[in-house]
């Protein structure tokens, strides 16, 4: 791992901090994860600018509309069966 050291203002420090205490969690990982999910966020809006310059193709969505049958059979009642 890397370490990043930034400066915030004393008011967002400290509600990080509160927030931290709140979820049971280290402030730094607090800010790992608040880091890793607006990076994710980007990326996915990367992600959908591509998508809207070249969208699937009609062999790429071909099989989408099987997932809309659901599953074949409800095996649930197999549960018990080998009791």
């Amino acid at each position: 791992m890397t370490m990043l050291s930034f400066r915030v203002p004393e008011d967002e420090a400290a509600e990080a901090q509160r927030w931290a205490e709140a979820c049971g969690v280290a402030r730094s990982e607090l800010l790992r994860e608040a880091l890793h999910r607006h990076l994710v966020a980007l990326r996915n809006e990367g992600d959908a600018a591509t998508w809207e310059q070249s969208p699937a193709s009609d062999s790429e969505l071909a099989l989408g509309g099987i997932a809309d049958w659901g599953p074949a059979e409800d095996w649930a009642d197999w549960n018990d069966a080998s009791r």
